[in-house]
């Protein structure tokens, strides 16, 4: 007996570290008590089965306690709940905070400040955010707004290992969510509008050892591509387009940053993310394609090589950044269950992917869309309205949705119950101006002027229900402000989200009806969360704290006279009154019954 357990032991030792640290997580994410990943599961679903809470008596949550995060721009994010221990995490410096459920009030534990580069904060686009934790095998990871990654001890905070990804000095920043696969940490790079050239990279989570980067655009050796990439849809581009379909050189400076919200199918092993904006935001310069920006790929977690690649946006003119989630269900098409991606794109479009290969099976506007009638399905390209298309020295008119998207990075979740994806909006629109601009290292590399106002009907986002098999709305709420913050979806029809002016809500999910509200300290641009706390009660959580892109004004208290400024945000945001309706302050506000 004694031999059979010691060649037991010797077989688990022998394990790939691979092998146990996906074992824990995919068992993990199917612990309801628990909320270990930043979208609670690998599908990115944002879907709880946890039912205590529940229609009839979520008009009776109260904050059960609260933590101030200590810093004052904007919250993404959700924490993460891993035993009896919450992880918190806040924007710049970003602090991380161990807090233990199991004694009144949840107190601190240990926390953790990384120093860093003050320079990150001048090239950080957008406010100083960041998206969260990840956590396996005993380590919480993070990435740092000047570039680093750094693993801790979850029990004590310190540091195990820490490396390099990103150099503020080249306009590079991280404020990505990333995600752990196996034994790699996948992470991604910010800067967009710094003229850097994005990548996606994977760590090992033991050793912090770089073990393959992909970048986005560039030679074909430089992007990973698998020798059967695109087989499938050729029509979307395969070998060779990542420089041919640029002008010179202007694909080592090209964009295609990677900070959004990634998925894995752990079935057919793929992991997928999408690329942003090409660099400079005027197209006139870059005429193409520019392959691979804005594009949604699906890689093998391994070794990086890329299976397909589905660029929405081709020789983007409007800033329509595609770093949006990508969130992983079954969907009846035509009578069959096929495994899809559902994409709610900043270019308006919702899109509905078979994940094995890209196939479209649905694109439709979710949002007001002049920009564009429609997307051609058997060439993937969007049907442009040439009026809108923007260029150098013209300023056009009127283009819907505006540059901050018909969703910007907010996740939306998914209910496998009602079958409907739960989606966060904006309703604005803008004019754009394409500018020269010259790259330097490190420097703003922008080149437009954009005037941003509210959208048909006057309101600026809708919290909407939308059917992904079908592409439509099934229902809505109209915000005053743009809905950015993320949406939680829970198995007793619940969906809960955040707004700009700081409501926390519950609606019923089957019909949208409001259920629930609390008005918390400020703004809210995180992504609520729910776990089971060690005395066997349902909880609630999320970050208060506006900021992010249309929240900076009131975050990092910018001057309200240029309508311009913030990349456009100053106007709108001050001409809908988000400085009268919320201030900044960054806190962690947990609800119980």
């Amino acid at each position: 007996m004694k031999r059979l357990l010691m060649l037991s032991l010797s077989i688990v030792l022998l394990l790939p570290l691979a092998v146990q640290a996906n074992k824990e997580l995919l068992k993990l994410q199917d612990d309801d008590g628990q909320w270990v990943i930043q979208r609670k599961n690998y599908a990115a679903t944002g879907y709880s089965r946890l039912t205590q809470i529940n229609r009839k008596n979520v008009k009776n949550l109260k904050v059960a306690w609260s933590f101030s995060l200590a810093t004052l721009q904007g919250q993404e994010g959700a924490p993460l709940v891993v035993g009896t221990t919450m992880y918190a995490h806040s924007s710049f410096p970003n602090h991380v905070y161990a807090l233990d459920l199991t004694k009144e009030g949840a107190p601190l534990i240990w926390s953790y400040t990384p120093k860093q580069d003050k320079r990150a904060m001048a090239v950080a686009c957008c406010d100083l955010v960041h998206r969260g934790l990840s956590y396996v095998a005993g380590k919480i990871f993070m990435g740092t707004l000047d570039g680093w990654v750094i693993a801790l001890d979850a029990k004590t905070g310190k540091e195990i290992w820490k490396v390099r990804n990103a150099d503020p000095a080249k306009g590079e920043t991280m404020t990505g969510p990333n995600l752990i696969i196996n034994d790699k940490y996948i992470v991604g790079v910010s800067g967009g509008e710094f003229g850097i050239r994005g990548w996606v990279a994977a760590y090992n989570v033991n050793t912090g050892k770089r073990m393959w980067k992909a970048y986005s655009m560039g030679p074909d050796k430089d992007l990973l591509l698998a020798s059967d990439f695109n087989a499938a849809h050729p029509e979307y581009g395969r070998f060779g387009q990542g420089t041919k379909t640029w002008p010179r050189d202007q694909w080592k400076i090209g964009g295609g940053s990677t900070w959004g919200w990634y998925s894995w199918d752990p079935k057919l092993n793929l992991f997928y993310y999408a690329t942003g904006n090409p660099g400079t935001w005027n197209p006139t310069p870059r005429k193409g394609d520019n392959k691979w920006s804005m594009t949604i790929w699906a890689r093998n977690p391994d070794d990086g090589k890329a299976k397909w690649a589905y660029q929405m946006t081709p020789w983007d003119a409007w800033d329509y950044d595609g770093v949006n989630e990508s969130i992983l269900t079954t969907q009846t098409i035509r009578g069959k269950k096929v495994p899809t991606l559902t994409h709610f794109d900043r270019n308006g479009f919702g899109y509905t992917l078979d994940r094995r290969d890209g196939t479209i099976i649905v694109a439709e506007p979710f949002v007001f869309v002049n920009w564009a009638t429609g997307i051609d399905k058997k060439t993937g390209r969007p049907i442009e309205v040439p009026s809108k298309r923007t260029k150098q020295g013209v300023d056009t008119k009127d283009i819907c949705p505006c540059a901050m998207g018909g969703k910007d990075q907010q996740p939306a979740a998914y209910s496998p119950r009602t079958k409907l994806f739960y989606v966060p909006t904006n309703n604005m629109c803008m004019n754009y101006e394409g500018v020269l601009v010259k790259y330097t290292a490190g420097a703003a590399y922008v080149g437009a002027n954009v005037l941003m106002f509210p959208g048909r009907g006057g309101h600026l986002g809708e919290f909407l229900a939308w059917d992904g098999a079908k592409g439509k709305k099934v229902w809505g709420i109209k915000e005053p402000f743009p809905a950015w913050s993320g949406a939680l979806a829970t198995k007793s029809d619940l969906v809960f989200y955040g707004t700009m002016d700081g409501w926390f809500k519950a609606v019923d999910a089957r019909n949208g009806r409001l259920l629930w509200k609390h008005k918390m300290g400020s703004g809210t641009i995180a992504v609520p969360m729910t776990y089971l706390g060690p005395d066997g009660k349902q909880y609630v959580a999320i970050y208060a704290g506006v900021g992010g892109w249309f929240g900076a004004p009131v975050s990092l208290d910018l001057p309200p006279d240029d309508p311009f400024g913030a990349l456009g945000a100053v106007g709108v945001a001050y001409g809908a009154g988000l400085d009268k309706a919320t201030t900044k302050g960054g806190m962690l506000y947990v609800f119980g019954l």
